[in-house]
């Protein structure tokens, strides 16, 4: 969750909020707007200790929350005493349009619009870090998928993609602002649709601008095609690296979640993938203890994820959402047993990732480099995105450079030897 505030709320054109962590507000503010996750439970519960936190150090505040957890429970945010306005997905980005003054009610306000009903997407760009290296450009928003376990669809809408000029228009605005990584994102990237257009068109159009990188977030393994493999292996611009759902490894349990692929059709993507572009980093998504797994088909999870040439997880815990069908499914898997699973292939990542860092060693590779540490190291990644860290901070910040990839050091970094790097000033 981020909180998002303005000290002074003189609104004389566009505000530009300082997004900081909740947990790291310490000031008296004016005015905070929390923006909410809800992806599990865990998060909702943490959202709600944030919020109260805050506004026990901040009583005379103006508090707004918004964000997913507030379209899809908000009438347990505004319980919440000291929460003055609650907005849902499609209010937020209209958040002077709900605000009569700041004087603290007594009573929450909610405006919120059912997800069938939501419209537009909210154009939005942001950076990873202080400095200008990388930035995510939003393409797309909500999701037609339906799949049991997710509560996405209710809450952000259904599928909506943003206009081609536009993406070209705020691609160029963070180009000029000496950005070197474009990488795009949407709730369900690989499903832009505008005007018969896909992400293929997305891709190729961005290929044109003078960048150095573009990356593609998350992509759903059924909606990636022939010509997105080929124009990633092509491309001097693209990133070869590609991140992949494939929540599990058991054709049962994939069958109770909805999903629209098979472990065969993930099999094949995977090696053809491994095929076109042998340097590929690929990343895979995956849920422990959904309902239905039993040690048998965890354990078909694992033995498939362990057959497949990929380089690192991203590894969830199932958790009960309400509205998803998955929450009313027989054959709850305990939760100390979701955990334990989720430890054993968070292991398996690791032992993935060493690998396929090793397989680098004594290579050459292009890094982009971040911003330089407090320790005066800096760290940065490859094309394939293998983190790697250097010694030569203050040169490297923000630049390309051309490395020899050493051993992996330690589960998740490479130390590297200098070639030569290329200095762009900002």
């Amino acid at each position: 969750m981020q909180a998002e505030l303005q000290r002074d709320f003189h609104y004389s054109g566009p505000i530009q909020f300082s997004g900081i962590r909740g947990d790291r507000l310490r000031a008296c503010l004016g005015c905070i707007r929390f923006n909410t996750c809800s992806v599990t439970e865990n998060a909702d519960r943490e959202c709600r200790q944030i919020v109260r936190s805050i506004i026990r150090k901040n009583p005379d505040a103006y508090v707004i929350v918004t964000g997913c957890y507030a379209q899809l429970q908000p009438d347990e945010i505004a319980s919440i005493e000291g929460v003055d306005l609650v907005l849902g997905a499609n209010e937020k980005f209209r958040l002077f349009d709900y605000i009569e003054n700041l004087e603290k009610k007594d009573v929450s306000c909610i405006f919120r619009t059912e997800h069938e009903n939501i419209e537009g997407i909210g154009e939005a760009f942001s950076a990873d870090t202080d400095s200008r290296t990388r930035a995510f450009l939003k393409i797309q928003d909500g999701c037609d998928y339906k799949c049991s376990f997710c509560t996405i669809p209710l809450a952000r809408g259904r599928s909506r993609s943003l206009p081609m000029e536009r993406v070209i228009e705020n691609a160029r605005r963070l180009i000029d602002a000496g950005y070197k990584e474009i990488v795009l994102t949407g709730v369900n990237t690989g499903d832009y649709d505008f005007e018969n257009m896909g992400l293929i068109d997305v891709m190729l159009n961005l290929e044109k601008l003078n960048i150095p990188r573009i990356r593609v977030s998350s992509i759903e393994p059924n909606l990636i095609t022939d010509d997105i493999i080929e124009l990633v292996a092509s491309s001097n611009k693209f990133c070869k690296h590609f991140h992949i759902p494939l929540q599990s490894g058991d054709p049962d349990i994939l069958r109770s979640m909805r999903r629209r692929y098979g472990t065969e059709q993930y099999s094949e993507l995977i090696s053809k993938i491994n095929s076109r572009i042998p340097e590929a980093g690929i990343g895979v998504d995956v849920i422990t203890g959904f309902p239905g797994e039993t040690e048998d088909r965890f354990t078909n999870t694992f033995d498939f994820i362990d057959s497949l040439q990929i380089s690192y997880l991203h590894v969830f815990t199932y958790s009960e959402r309400r509205d998803t069908d998955a929450a009313m499914m027989t054959g709850r898997v305990d939760v100390s047993k979701r955990r334990a699973r989720n430890e054993i292939l968070r292991n398996l990542s690791a032992k993935k990732k060493f690998e396929f860092y090793s397989r680098f060693a004594g290579a050459e590779a292009q890094v982009l480099f971040e911003s330089a540490k407090d320790n005066g190291t800096i760290e940065g990644y490859t094309s394939n995105y293998i983190r790697v860290r250097s010694d030569n901070a203050k040169a490297f910040a923000n630049n390309i450079a051309s490395v020899i990839l050493k051993n992996p050091v330690g589960r998740d970094i490479v130390d590297c030897e200098l070639l030569s790097f290329e200095q762009t000033l900002i």
